[in-house]
């Protein structure tokens, strides 16, 4: 599965790529495994961007999770924690995750 690069990334690539090879290197390092699967690394960081309502965000890292191996069920429950700390607004981003039209 090909990754979707953000609207953030592909300006910066257009107009500082050295500030996007910084980026990328940084985020290569975070959320490789470690003492947390990259995966569940993925998924929190799609739970981070439920609560900041980043509701693109939310469908692109969904797709990076599945084709990491995350299952519906992991993507639901990640969901679940979003709107347990994020109360509705968090939820109403959050069913971005879920595969649509």
């Amino acid at each position: 599965m090909q990754q979707q690069v953000p609207p953030y990334m592909a300006a910066l690539l257009a107009n500082d790529p050295e500030l996007a090879e910084i980026l990328t290197t940084n985020r290569e390092f975070i959320i490789q495994d470690g003492a947390l699967s990259a995966k569940t690394k993925t998924l929190m960081t799609m739970l981070c961007d439920a609560l900041l309502a980043h509701e693109d965000g939310v469908k692109v890292i969904a797709d990076r999770a599945r084709g990491m191996g995350a299952t519906e069920a992991e993507i639901a429950e990640t969901i679940r924690v979003a709107f347990w700390m994020g109360g509705l607004p968090a939820l109403v981003t959050g069913v971005n995750a879920f595969k649509g039209d």
